[in-house]
């Protein structure tokens, strides 16, 4: 017997000048979740199109262009509320507070919950394997990562690790434009990695024709995204740090992005 559809439907919303939200839409149950609310406008004009009511609204970390359509999407549609409970003191009111590696049922299916700090300490990830995805907000982007605003480059690479763990055919769904500068700072520390030269090509192409380069491949990611390659031989030849401890290279490597 062929494989049934999927009766979940992933759009990804432009918020903001360079935000995204992501829908997810059961078109079993009817449920839509969203992840992160940069700003309620564009999210309630995409669920108005598509005629969709929002259920659930999943946040990954606290920063205001992730959260500022919270309150106004929630009092329109009931949807409830879900993220960190170790960051629930600077996140909206929560009406589901979680753990890493607590598990629970958002439109239908199980969505399972990754402590990413780094970022910010209460950072979050969501992965729903029925919909091959990952929402990652500012820890794991497009050719890049987040700055370290709380976390140690050491809990950053934990937590990149975790997510480079998912199967490769998971789409990360991470928070911003940012791929065209990422890929232009990747290929000045490895710019023998023909994969990354082609991916660029691809990103400029995308973006003439106006699309949104996300959500991304983690096979692409892993290929290309030298704040997952810290352990790779010839990445940290390429930076001149060979056999030193993947933690303490990506820590070099996440310096240099902060200057380029």
């Amino acid at each position: 017997m062929p494989n049934e559809p999927s009766p979940l439907l992933l759009v990804t919303v432009p918020c903001r000048t360079d935000n995204y939200a992501f829908l997810l839409h059961n078109s079993e149950t009817g449920q839509t979740a969203l992840f992160d609310a940069p700003d309620a406008g564009p999210v309630a004009a995409e669920l108005d199109r598509r005629g969709w009511t929002l259920t659930d609204i999943a946040l990954t970390h606290h920063h205001g262009d992730h959260v500022e359509g919270v309150a106004s999407l929630r009092a329109a549609s009931g949807a409830q509320v879900i993220g960190a409970k170790a960051d629930s003191h600077r996140l909206p009111p929560l009406d589901l507070a979680v753990s890493d590696g607590d598990s629970f049922t958002l439109c239908g299916t199980q969505a399972r919950v990754i402590a990413v700090p780094g970022h910010t300490l209460g950072h979050i990830a969501y992965h729903v394997p029925a919909a091959h995805a990952a929402f990652a907000g500012d820890t794991l982007m497009a050719m890049g990562c987040g700055r370290l605003f709380e976390g140690t480059a050491e809990q950053m690479w934990d937590s990149l690790c975790k997510l480079r763990a998912l199967p490769p055919e998971t789409l990360i769904c991470s928070g911003h434009e940012y791929t065209q500068s990422n890929g232009r700072f990747a290929l000045s520390v490895e710019p023998g990695n023909a994969d990354l030269a082609a991916r660029i090509q691809r990103v400029a192409d995308q973006r003439e024709r106006g699309e949104a380069t996300i959500p991304s491949l983690l096979a692409d990611e892993l290929r290309t995204n030298p704040f997952l390659r810290a352990d790779v031989a010839s990445f940290q030849a390429a930076v001149g740090l060979s056999g030193e401890p993947a933690a303490a290279v990506f820590a070099h490597v996440r310096k240099l992005k902060d200057h380029f």
